[in-house]
C-alpha cells in the first residue's frame, strides 16, 4: 500500500491512499482521505498523475470536507462516511462493522464508530493502517466537541486494542504540541522524552511525525494511558481532588490540555 500526506491548511494531513505508482502516462487511482481543502488535492493528484477513485471522510468538520464537493464535481467519485445530519457530502453513509471495499479490492477497510470529538465520527481501518482523522493523534486526542468523557474513553479503548504494530495516520500536526503536555503529565516518563526530542529533529527538517505505531501511543499518550497510577495521579494533582474512575482521569487531563 503507498499512503501520502497532503499538506493542507496549517497543520491539516489529507492522505492518498494507493496500491500502485504512476509510471505511465495514464493516470492511477487513489483514496483520499478528509479532503479539507481540494487545492492542494488537484496539485498534488497532477504531480502524481492520479486520480480520485473514492473519499473517505471521519467526520463533518470543514477542514475534513470543504474539498468534497469541487473533487466530486471533477472526478465523478463516491464519497464514504458517517451517518451524520451536520454535512450533505456524503454519498455512502456508513456504521460500526460495514467494510468498504475500493482500489479493485485491494483495499478493504471496516469501518469503527469512535464518538466523542464528534458524535458522527468514525475511522477506516485495514490491517495495518488506522485512519482515525481527529480522535486520536500522535501523543493525544481530539478536543471533545460533542461526546461525553465515558464515550470518548470507550472510542480511544476500541483503538487501544487494535494490535500493537497499527500504523495510525491522524489528521493534524500536533505532536510537538502533544508531546509537551504529555511530558507535564508524566515528566519522569522518558519515552516521551526521547519522543519530543526525535519530533523537533523531524519537523525542523519539514518532515511529517505521522504516521505513528500504536505501541508508541500506548508508551507516551497520556490520553491511551489513563489506567497507570502515574496518569491518574497527575490528573489529581492538577485538579487538587481524588479522582475516582478513569472517565474522570479522562475529563481532567483532556480540559488540562485545552487549557495548557
Amino acid at each position: 500500500m503507498r499512503i501520502a500526506p497532503i499538506s493542507a491548511f496549517n497543520d491539516n494531513y489529507i492522505w492518498s491512499i494507493s496500491t500502485e505508482k504512476a509510471t505511465g502516462t495514464e493516470p492511477m487511482p487513489c483514496v483520499i482521505v478528509d479532503p479539507g481543502d481540494a487545492v492542494p488535492v488537484f496539485e498534488w493528484l497532477a504531480a502524481h498523475n492520479y486520480t480520485i477513485a473514492a473519499i473517505l471522510i471521519t467526520h463533518h468538520h470543514y477542514d475534513h470536507t470543504g474539498g468534497v464537493n469541487d473533487l466530486v464535481e471533477h472526478f465523478q467519485c463516491p464519497v464514504y462516511g458517517p451517518y451524520s445530519n451536520k454535512t450533505d457530502v456524503i454519498t455512502h453513509p456508513l456504521h460500526e462493522g460495514e467494510q468498504v471495499s475500493l482500489l479493485a479490492d485491494k483495499l478493504v477497510l471496516e469501518v469503527i464508530q469512535c464518538p466523542g470529538h464528534t458524535l458522527d465520527h468514525i475511522a477506516f481501518y485495514a490491517a495495518p493502517y488506522l485512519f482515525c482523522g481527529d480522535t486520536v493523534f500522535a501523543a493525544g486526542c481530539g478536543r471533545m466537541f460533542e461526546g461525553e468523557p465515558k464515550q470518548y474513553l470507550e472510542s480511544l479503548d476500541k483503538l487501544a486494542a487494535l494490535p500493537a504494530d497499527t500504523q495510525i495516520f491522524c489528521a493534524h500536526e500536533y505532536t510537538i504540541a502533544n508531546l509537551q503536555f504529555a511530558a507535564a503529565v508524566e515528566p519522569n516518563n522518558q519515552a516521551i522524552v526521547q519522543r519530543l526530542q526525535e519530533a523537533k529533529a523531524l519537523r525542523a527538517n519539514h518532515q511529517p511525525t505521522i504516521p505513528t505505531e500504536l505501541a508508541r501511543e500506548h508508551a507516551t499518550n497520556p490520553f491511551l494511558r489513563t489506567h497507570l497510577p502515574s496518569v491518574q495521579h497527575a490528573a489529581e494533582a492538577h485538579i487538587d481532588k481524588p479522582l475516582t474512575t478513569r472517565d474522570e482521569v479522562f475529563a481532567c487531563i483532556r480540559e488540562w490540555k485545552n487549557n495548557f
